[in-house]
């Protein structure tokens, strides 16, 4: 039985680049049960997360070209793609305001702890957003893994647009000095 084989993150990106299958293989196997947590959480369905995977995989294969290592490490790429694939699925889905509200309880602050996937939480986003208000944690869960617009966050919550803004800067602005602690 043969070694397993490895790449260094460049390697990858550059076997990616040249469209070469054993190294996309490789990108599936092992960064696609992440994306797929990613894709779960934001659309809350099986089905429709596994659909989402393959497109964020269609999106990364076709989009490599784009990806710059300059701008940041290849894993935060997909997870991008892989947010923003899913909460695009959610838009199109035509999902309301009261389905989103539904599925939150209401008022959203039935749960004192985000619920990430667990597949995700090898980045460790669960010790770092834990460190967050109550109301901070919330607003964070319904922005980014929800997709939420503020405007939406607000009636969500019926709390003023004003506040929504502040907390999710002021949620921002903990989590970049947390992680610089790190």
């Amino acid at each position: 039985m043969g070694a397993a084989v490895t790449y260094t993150e460049s390697e990858l990106v550059l076997g990616l680049k040249a469209r070469n299958e054993k190294h996309f293989g490789y990108l599936y196997d092992h960064y696609s049960p992440a994306l797929y947590g990613i894709a779960l959480k934001v659309v809350n369905d099986e089905t429709i997360a596994g659909d989402v995977l393959q497109e964020i995989f269609l999106k990364i294969w076709r989009g490599i070209e784009r990806y710059d290592s300059d701008k940041g490490r290849l894993f935060t790429w997909m997870v991008n793609i892989a947010r923003n694939t899913a909460i695009d699925t959610l838009r199109s889905k035509a999902h309301k305001m009261g389905q989103k509200a539904s599925e939150l309880g209401g008022n959203g602050l039935a749960s004192d702890q985000l619920a990430i996937h667990p597949s995700v939480d090898h980045l460790g986003l669960v010790k770092v957003v834990e460190q967050l208000s109550r109301e901070q944690r919330v607003i964070i869960d319904l922005a980014y893994y929800k997709g939420c617009t503020q405007e939406e966050i607000a009636k969500i919550l019926d709390i003023p647009l004003g506040t929504v803004k502040t907390r999710m800067r002021n949620a921002i602005i903990q989590l970049r000095n947390i992680l610089k602690q790190m």
